[in-house]
């Protein structure tokens, strides 16, 4: 196997050190020690912040903070820096993501901080700069990864998941169980499209430009899937809000148009169901990955479906058939998937 579909294949075992780490007295100490951080009643919002994956990730954890009833917003660093940094007032607390912790963004957003401003890193470098500069720091424990995010980006929404439930009070064994589930269900879900994911591809046919569409938590899926084709396929790509995806770009859809639509059981289902009806009566191709078959029987729609049932830990399966395409897609390409030529695994330069 090549890296890339090494570090594909490498996610059960760091979902499984990652939830291991927080059931630990070192990590229950790291969520406790933020618990407490807020109890202090000093913050009314949180600001997650981070750049690629790591902002789509950030996207993820503040759905979820709002649904636990958490103010929360996601903001992109660059433009957090530039154009939205009014945003951290005395009563804003920043949880900043970085894989790396060495993003220059990050670096910069660290310096930019007013002095004595706490803040809460979450990365998978436990010596990087933002482990280092953070007030408390949240670790994933994904291992080295060297190539187009994958393992880091699931890992990372885990913890933003199992952070959520500390703070409300509802992490606890059951949650635990239902996390530990999630691991046998995404080596399922490995092993059963491994060999099998041509299939999807020939669905598909021939791609130039491919639509991802998500809402809720899974439109930081359908960001990620853009980020993956784009930079370890070489593959123009998408990534769409399904309710803006209504808003004008449906006009694209057309034969010969192709798309991913990401579908959790949750608050927008039939919404999102009705949307690849209306893809596939205009003649564009969907791909459905979602936890409940919708059973829609046309040739133009073909259904992939992963077994978890919480719309949240949903985003950490439904990425995986994409990644697998990537590397398909990569090795037929004639290029080495997720490996980098104009830049590098971390980002240094604005």
């Amino acid at each position: 196997m090549n890296k890339f579909v090494t570090e594909i294949f490498s996610q059960p075992e760091s979902l499984d050190k990652t939830l291991d780490y927080y059931l630990s007295h070192e990590g229950r100490e790291k969520l406790k020690s933020v618990k407490e951080l807020i109890g202090k009643g000093e913050y009314k919002k949180v600001v997650f912040t981070g750049m690629g994956s790591s902002y789509f990730a950030s996207y993820a954890a503040s759905c979820f903070f709002n649904r636990l009833g958490i103010q929360a917003y996601a903001i992109n660093t660059n433009e957090l820096l530039y154009y939205h940094f009014s945003v951290i007032t005395r009563d804003t607390l920043v949880v900043c993501l970085s894989q790396s912790g060495e993003s220059a963004e990050i670096v910069k957003l660290i310096q930019k901080l007013p002095d004595g401003k706490r803040f809460i890193g979450v990365t998978n470098e436990e010596h990087g700069t933002l482990a280092k500069k953070a007030g408390i720091t949240l670790l994933s424990k994904a291992g080295v990864e060297k190539m187009t995010s994958t393992k880091t980006y699931t890992a990372i929404i885990l913890v933003m998941c199992i952070l959520g439930w500390f703070l409300t009070d509802s992490w606890n064994d059951e949650k635990a169980a239902k996390i530990r589930q999630l691991v046998p269900g995404t080596e399922k879900l490995l092993n059963r499209y491994k060999d099998s994911i041509g299939e999807e591809l020939a669905f598909l046919g021939d791609i130039e430009f491919l639509q991802f569409i998500g809402r809720g938590p899974s439109y930081a899926s359908a960001l990620q899937s853009e980020l993956m084709f784009k930079e370890a396929a070489k593959i123009a790509a998408s990534g769409t809000m399904g309710g803006e995806f209504r808003h004008g770009p449906m006009e694209m859809v057309k034969p010969g148009f192709k798309s991913i639509l990401f579908v959790a059981e949750g608050s927008t289902y039939n919404q999102s169901i009705r949307m690849a009806a209306d893809i596939s009566r205009f003649q564009g191709k969907v791909l459905i990955i979602t936890n409940k078959d919708p059973r829609l029987t046309d040739s133009n729609v073909r259904v992939i479906v992963a077994d978890q049932p919480d719309e949240y830990l949903f985003v950490v399966q439904s990425i995986i058939p994409v990644q697998l395409m990537v590397n398909e897609l990569g090795l037929s390409n004639g290029t080495t998937p997720g490996d980098f030529i104009h830049g590098g695994k971390i980002t240094v330069d604005e």
